[in-house]
């Protein structure tokens, strides 16, 4: 279970660092989101969507998933309509486009790009990302884990 789950994590870190030279998206806040939003790849949200994120205009395929939310301090169940993509990778470059374009994360990227503060931007993004009020310090905590430091070290290693 645990070479599974490693073998998931490299893969995804070797697609943030490739997004972080691309995008400017950091490869530790790419990597906490997956980790939260799938379970570490284990369970993607409908068709290889692990990030959790919501049908839009731009999503030409979706799914209607059940998901658990916090709505005013209470856990609720919803059925809402989730993107579906083709692969990691697809999802990966949807979630960095969403964070270097999305109109709720617009201020947030904007003092990211002038000041590099990445805890900032984990919390400024957080707080509209998801309703469970700990997700910024469970995403601080994972974005943090040695061994999501190691696998993007190793990845940046291939990627030079």
């Amino acid at each position: 279970m645990r070479e599974a789950r490693n073998r998931r994590l490299a893969e995804v870190a070797r697609i943030a660092v490739r997004l972080e030279a691309e995008t400017g998206v950091p490869a530790r806040m790419l990597v906490a989101q997956w980790a939260i939003e799938s379970r570490c790849g284990a369970k993607p949200a409908g068709n290889a969507n692990y990030f959790g994120i919501k049908r839009a205009e731009r999503h030409q395929k979706c799914c209607t998933v059940t998901t658990h939310e916090v709505v005013e301090g209470k856990n609720v169940v919803r059925a809402l309509e989730f993107a579906d993509y083709d692969s990691l990778e697809d999802s990966c470059r949807d979630y960095a486009w969403l964070i270097t374009h999305g109109a709720p994360y617009r201020e947030a990227w904007r003092r990211y790009r002038e000041t590099g503060d990445l805890p900032g931007l984990i919390e400024s993004v957080a707080r509209l990302y998801a309703t469970d009020p700990n997700y910024a310090r469970s995403a601080m905590q994972i974005a943090h884990q040695a061994d999501v430091a190691a696998a993007i070290e190793a990845a940046k290693e291939v990627h030079v």
